[in-house]
C-alpha cells in the first residue's frame, strides 16, 4: 500500500442482505472491528441498483459511530459517504484525497458480491472423473455455483447436452480435457455441442464467455469451431499431464470474466466497481481466499462450512506430501436449513434425523414439522424441542455436504504414462480424498444454525457429530459472518484481515480430543495430565474440562494402547495453550483455547448411532448434559 491504512470499509452484497463492516487501527496499533451495518440488497426491481443497498448499509455504520465507538478509538461520527458514494482515499494504490479530517472517509473500500444469484457456471470435459472433475474444482474454487457438468462419457446424447445448455443459460462455461499432446477429437466434438446450442448468457445481449483450458494442440480447432459468436479466452491446460493439476490460471480468468462480463451487466455494478479501491470478488471466492491465506500463513489445516437456508458450502485447506496446501470448495446446492430442508429429509431419511433426538417422537411427526418449515422457511424454532429437531437436521445436512466434499477434494486419477482415450474411460478408480481428519487443526462453522445457536456448546456438538473430528482439533464458529469481507481484504492487507479474523470474527469454542479406535463402554480410553489437570476418561463418554482449572501452558494427552490421538496407538501427544503474545504458533503443536473448554470425546471413531442403538436416548442426554446444556423434558 502507498499509504498507511487506518480505516477500512468492506461490504458483502448478498442475495437478500448487504452487510457492511468498519475496521480501524486502534490506539494500540491493532486492526479491530468498530461497527457493523445491514440493509436489504437492491439488485432486484423496483430499485435495480446494488449501490443503494451499499449506501444504506454504510449509512448505518455512520449512525452507529455517532453514538457508540469502542474504547481505544477516536470518538465521533465517521463520515463514510460523499456525493452519494463511498468516500475512499485510495484506488488501486493511488492516493485520491489528502485533505480529509481524521473522521472523514476510509483509506480503503473493498467489496464482495453474490447478489443476482452469484456466479453461475457450467463446465465441460472429456472424462467425467478426470478433466471434467478438474474443471469442477477450478470453477468451485473460484466461487462459482456449478449448474451442470458435461462430459463425453456422462451417458447423455448430444441433443440432450444441447438442450441442457440452452435451458440453464450459465454466466461462463469452462472447457477442459486432453493432456497436452493428447486427445483433440473429443474436445472438438464438445465445442461443436456448445456451438450448436448457441447458449445465451443471463445478463444483457453480450457474447457468452467461454474459457478453454484443455490440450494446447486443440486450441486453434476449438476456436474455429466456436466461431466469433463466443467470447473465447484461452488459458493453460488444467491437466497438462494425467498426474498434475494446474487450476490457478483458470481460476484467475474466471475472476476476470466475472468482473468484465457478469458484474458489468448486473444492475448498478458498474458504479460499485468504480467506487471500490480494489476489484470486487465473488463472495464464496473471498471466503476461500481467507481460509487459504490463513491456513498457509499459520501453517495449519482448516475445514470450513457455511450452511445456509438453501445451500451448504464446504471449504478445506490440507497439506499434501509435497508440503503444498491444497484448497478445495464444494457446494451442496440442495442441502439447507429452510428452503432446502425437505431435500435434507429426502437425502438423509427421517430415521437418520430422528436418531439425534434425545426424546421419544414419532418419525412421522418429525417429517411433518420439517415440511412446515419448508412452507414457512423464515420461521425460527418456538420451543426447545423444535430447536433440537433443527439441530438434528443440521447434523445430517453437514454430514451429507461433507461426504460430497470429500468425494471431490481428492487426488488425481491416472498416472503420467501415455494412454489413449478408450483406456482412460476404462480407468474408473478415483484418487484418495485429501481430507485427513487426523491432520485437521481447525474447524470453522458458519451459517445461522451454527453462528447463532443459543449456546456455543450446541454448535460444538453439532460439528462433532457431523464431522467426527479425530485426534486434537480446534472447534470455532464465525460469530457474525465477516469472512467474505476479510477474504477480499486479505488479498491486499493480510495482517489487518488476520487480526480482525482472530479477535472479532471467529469464536473459539474449545479443543476436541477424540481418540480413534473402538472399545467397550467403560474401558480405559484416554488420560490427560498437566497444567493442573489429571483425569482419565473411559470409552463411550463426552466430558468437558474447563480451561479455568489449567494453570500452565501444556497438557499431555495419552491414549490407551488401542487408541490413537495423532502419534500412533498408545503414544502421547503434548498440546499447548494458545497465547497471542507468542505470535505465530509452533507448527508442531496444537492450540488449546475456547469458551467451553477442552472437550474429550471418547465415543470412538468411527462413531455410529441409529434408532436401534441400545440406550440411545440416555446416551444422547448424557452428551448434552456433559456440555452443560439443558435437557428436554
Amino acid at each position: 500500500m502507498s499509504k498507511e491504512v487506518r480505516r477500512i470499509v468492506a461490504t458483502d452484497c448478498g442475495s437478500t442482505t448487504t452487510k457492511a463492516i468498519l475496521i480501524e487501527k486502534s490506539e494500540a496499533g491493532e486492526y479491530r472491528l468498530v461497527a457493523r451495518g445491514e440493509a436489504p440488497t437492491t439488485v432486484e426491481k423496483p430499485f435495480e441498483d446494488v449501490t443503494l443497498g451499499v449506501t444504506n448499509s454504510i449509512t448505518e455504520l455512520e449512525e452507529i459511530t455517532e453514538t457508540v465507538v469502542p474504547e481505544g478509538f477516536e470518538k465521533g461520527r465517521r463520515n463514510l459517504l460523499k456525493d452519494g458514494q463511498v468516500w475512499r482515499h485510495q484506488k488501486n494504490g493511488v492516493i485520491l484525497d489528502e485533505g480529509a479530517t481524521s473522521l472523514d472517509g476510509a483509506d480503503l473500500y473493498v467489496s464482495t458480491s453474490s447478489a443476482g444469484g452469484g456466479l453461475q457456471m457450467m463446465v465441460a470435459g472429456v472424462v467425467r472423473s478426470m478433466s471434467a472433475e478438474s474443471a469442477e474444482r477450478a470453477a468451485l474454487g473460484a466461487g462459482a455455483i456449478l449448474m451442470d457438468t458435461l462430459a463425453v462419457d456422462d451417458g447423455r446424447k448430444d441433443y440432450q447436452k444441447v438442450e441442457r445448455l440452452r435451458q440453464l443459460r450459465p454466466d461462463i462455461i469452462l472447457m477442459s480435457g486432453g493432456t497436452d499432446g493428447g486427445t483433440k477429437s473429443h474436445l472438438i466434438e464438445m465445442a461443436e455441442v456448445v456451438r450448436r446450442a448457441d447458449p445465451k448468457p443471463r445478463f444483457g445481449d453480450m457474447k457468452l464467455p467461454i474459457i478453454f483450458a484443455g490440450n494446447v494442440e486443440a486450441r486453434s480447432e476449438v476456436s474455429q469451431v466456436l466461431g466469433d459468436q463466443i467470447a473465447l479466452q484461452i488459458v493453460d491446460n488444467l491437466r497438462p499431464t494425467l498426474d498434475r493439476e494446474n487450476l490457478g490460471p483458470a481460476r484467475e480468468e474466471i475472476h476476470e470474466m466475472f468482473l468484465e462480463h457478469v458484474m458489468q451487466q448486473a444492475p448498478g455494478y458498474s458504479k460499485l466497481l468504480d467506487w471500490t479501491s480494489e476489484e470486487v470478488m465473488a463472495t464464496p471466492n473471498a471466503v476461500g481466499k481467507l481460509l487459504k491465506e490463513y491456513a498457509e500463513n499459520e501453517g495449519i489445516n482448516v475445514l470450513g462450512v457455511d450452511i445456509g437456508g438453501a445451500t451448504t458450502d464446504v471449504f478445506s485447506v490440507f497439506q499434501v506430501a509435497t508440503s503444498e496446501r491444497i484448497y478445495n470448495r464444494t457446494v451442496s446446492a440442495n442441502l439447507g436449513m429452510s428452503y432446502s430442508i425437505c431435500n435434507v429429509l429426502k437425502e438423509a431419511g427421517v430415521e437418520n434425523i430422528a436418531r439425534w433426538l434425545p426424546f421419544e417422537i414419532d418419525p412421522a411427526e418429525v417429517r411433518n414439522r420439517l415440511r412446515n418449515k419448508m412452507i414457512r422457511p423464515t420461521t425460527i424454532p418456538q420451543t426447545y424441542e423444535d430447536l433440537l429437531i433443527e439441530h438434528a437436521v443440521s447434523r445430517e445436512a453437514l454430514r451429507l455436504a461433507f461426504e460430497h466434499h470429500k468425494s471431490l477434494a481428492r487426488g488425481l486419477t491416472g498416472s503420467a504414462q501415455q494412454r489413449d482415450v478408450g483406456q482412460i474411460f476404462d480407468q474408473q478408480a478415483s484418487g484418495q480424498t485429501l481430507v485427513n481428519m487426523m491432520k485437521l487443526d481447525m474447524v470453522i462453522g458458519s451459517g445461522g444454525v451454527l453462528s447463532h445457536a443459543p449456546r456455543r456448546a450446541q454448535s460444538a456438538l453439532m460439528m462433532m457429530d457431523a464431522y467426527q473430528p479425530e485426534g486434537i482439533t480446534m472447534l470455532t464458529v464465525d460469530s457474525i459472518f465477516m469472512m467474505p469481507h476479510l477474504g477480499v481484504l486479505s488479498e491486499h492487507l493480510y495482517e489487518a484481515a488476520k487480526e480482525v479474523f482472530e479477535r472479532d470474527c471467529i469464536v473459539k469454542i474449545g479443543t476436541c480430543v477424540a481418540p480413534v479406535g473402538q472399545g467397550k463402554e467403560g474401558d480405559p480410553c484416554v488420560s490427560i495430565q498437566g497444567s493442573g489437570i489429571d483425569i482419565s476418561v473411559p470409552f463411550g463418554q463426552v466430558r468437558v474440562i474447563p480451561y479455568a482449572i489449567a494453570s500452565g501452558d501444556t497438557i499431555t494427552v495419552t491414549p490407551d494402547k488401542n487408541f490413537d490421538v495423532g502419534a500412533g496407538k498408545g503414544k502421547p501427544v503434548t498440546v499447548r495453550r494458545f497465547d497471542t503474545s507468542r505470535g505465530q504458533r509452533d507448527q508442531t503443536t496444537n492450540l488449546i483455547e475456547g469458551t467451553v473448554g477442552l472437550i474429550v470425546d471418547t465415543r470412538g471413531r468411527p462413531f455410529s448411532l441409529d434408532l436401534s442403538t441400545p440406550n440411545r436416548i440416555p446416551k444422547l442426554r448424557s452428551y448434552i448434559e456433559a456440555l452443560g446444556l439443558p435437557l428436554p423434558k
